[in-house]
């Protein structure tokens, strides 16, 4: 890992704001996809299964540069407590991000259903076919869904409140025109 930095670098913070827009498109998505029976169901399924195999490759360069490059360091007025749970809530993040297009894969490939990217393309499968461990892994998927949630929300709100009310600096090492 290299020295700190005041900002992300300019790859970070593409890989940080593209991920944050796929993220919630595709829990979105994947909110509709569950509570529709109409039409659109086969297209958001067709939507949501690439885009989470793009993320989790856009994932896997991200955390690869994260750990070449480091990040900036918090500001030395944090509380250590703080610095912890902020450090912690990232790797959450980063592992989340991870867990959820592998268990989506998984789950598809218990079920007998192909992962089939642009171009027909077909990945595949990862699991043996298993109609309980499709169940517990449907389960798991949607569970780790309400938890990404509930994360980006709370990384939404710290951003905010650095931003906003603290303004100490750590916000501006992401924002998208600082560097």
């Amino acid at each position: 890992m290299n020295a700190p930095h005041k900002h992300f670098s300019a790859m970070q913070k593409l890989l940080h704001w593209s991920m944050a827009v796929l993220i919630l498109a595709m829990l979105f998505i994947g909110v509709a996809m569950v509570a529709t029976v109409s039409r659109a169901h086969d297209a958001l399924i067709a939507l949501h299964r690439p885009l989470g195999i793009a993320l989790l490759l856009l994932v896997l360069v991200r955390i690869a540069v994260r750990l070449r490059r480091g990040s900036p360091p918090l500001p030395a007025s944090m509380p250590a407590a703080q610095r912890t749970v902020a450090k912690a809530s990232h790797w959450v993040l980063y592992a989340l991000m991870v867990a959820m297009p592998l268990i989506g894969w998984g789950m598809l490939s218990a079920g007998g259903y192909p992962v089939t990217m642009a171009g027909g393309l077909h990945l595949p499968p990862i699991l043996p076919m298993d109609v309980r461990l499709f169940v517990l892994l449907r389960v798991l998927h949607t569970a780790l869904a309400c938890a990404l949630f509930a994360v980006v929300l709370l990384h939404l709100a710290a951003a905010l409140v650095h931003a906003l009310i603290l303004r100490d600096g750590v916000f501006s090492t992401m924002a998208p025109r600082s560097e």
